[in-house]
């Protein structure tokens, strides 16, 4: 994504919202917070406040780039829209969210919805786990 996506959502370019951008397009892990998103400005000796990556995020979602995550750790996570579905795990003891998809799950899921007399239309699916207990 570059500065001409920013406008064609109707957002005037600065340079938070393009670093801010950058910094979610390069993430890894996908999935950040705000405050990771804030930490990793501060390690790159940008001087953008916890306030703007706030609103920007805010902005990112709105205009559609970004999705946000309430997973129940309590934090909302955000990761770059790049179309696609996927679902998610949330590792319990790290707060890890690994991605996924199940053509089995998304068939079942279909027909589930079908078989109540409804049309899915569409869903999110969270896993919560932690990690097999090694023997």
């Amino acid at each position: 994504m570059e500065s001409q996506d920013l406008r064609k959502v109707g957002l005037k370019v600065t340079h938070p919202r393009l670093r801010i951008l950058s910094l979610l397009e390069e993430a890894s892990p996908r999935h950040m917070t705000a405050e990771d998103v804030y930490r990793n400005l501060l390690d790159a000796g940008e001087d953008i406040g916890l306030a703007t990556v706030y609103r920007v995020l805010t902005q990112f979602e709105a205009a559609g780039l970004v999705l946000k995550h309430n997973f129940e750790s309590g934090q909302a996570v955000f990761e770059l829209d790049r179309g696609g579905h996927h679902d998610h795990m949330v590792d319990l003891d790290s707060g890890k969210v690994i991605e996924f998809t199940s053509d089995e799950i998304e068939r079942l899921q279909r027909e589930i919805a079908d078989r109540h007399g409804y049309i899915l239309e569409e869903h999110s699916l969270v896993l919560y786990v932690r990690p097999k207990q090694k023997k």
